[in-house]
């Protein structure tokens, strides 16, 4: 039975993260054929976020400081290599991915058209608050300055790996950074990209968690010392 291994960074989400995976396993369980696991990587919460995401079903992997965004894909990355997934997703605790994305950001690998799939959110640029459209396309206008690779949407948490993928891809940065990183990773590879509409789901809530134009300055310099090393 093919493996898919669905990996949700979360830092201090005990408020929604109960909510999100009920709707994610709902989704899961409407793809036959698939032996799926769930797993949680709690980056550091202060709150409750581990166990709510137990109680939920989800394996949990944990770690004891804060260490980013770079460093939750990278340990759930780890783990979906160590079980030998054959297609790894990466979904935003927060709320605003819709679990019925997941059959068509994982389309494309199945099709053999894809190693990576980014789910987009600029496709439908109208739903999409002004603050975040400028932060998308600053990161995607970045991320081909530094890695000459274009992408609609660099800054989606929504995302599909196969096998390859997987063993290819170095992820070295901790914070933020990894969102344009991968695309480095996915351009010095030569892997196989594409993306697809996904749609999207602002809250309050939503909206004060992930990217802001503060810590724009400190992306750009991790980004150019990540070049370097």
């Amino acid at each position: 039975m093919k493996k898919l291994c669905v990996v949700l960074p979360a830092f201090n989400e005990e408020a929604v993260i109960g909510q999100v995976l009920t709707s994610v396993k709902k989704e899961l369980e409407n793809l036959p054929g698939w032996q799926a696991q769930l797993v949680v990587v709690d980056d550091g919460s202060h709150d409750r976020t581990g166990q709510v995401a137990r109680k939920a079903g989800a394996i949990v992997l944990r770690h004891v400081l804060n260490r980013g965004l770079g460093g939750a894909i990278s340990t759930g990355m780890g783990y979906a290599k160590k079980i030998n997934a054959n297609i790894l997703v990466t979904i935003d605790s927060d709320g605003q991915h819709d679990p019925e994305d997941i059959k068509k950001v994982i389309g494309p690998i199945l099709e053999g058209r894809a190693d990576v799939v980014i789910g987009s959110r600029l496709f439908d640029r109208k739903k999409m608050p002004l603050d975040r459209l400028i932060i998308s396309w600053g990161g995607s206008i970045l991320t081909f300055f530094l890695f000459r690779i274009w992408t609609t949407d660099s800054q989606s948490g929504f995302r599909a790996f196969n096998r390859k993928a997987m063993q290819a891809i170095q992820v070295k940065t901790q914070g933020m950074e990894v969102s344009s990183e991968l695309f480095g990773e996915i351009k010095r590879n030569g892997l196989r990209l594409i993306e697809v509409p996904i749609k999207v789901i602002y809250t309050e809530y939503s909206r004060q968690k992930g990217q802001n134009n503060l810590n724009a300055p400190r992306v750009v310099l991790k980004l150019i010392l990540r070049l370097f090393r």
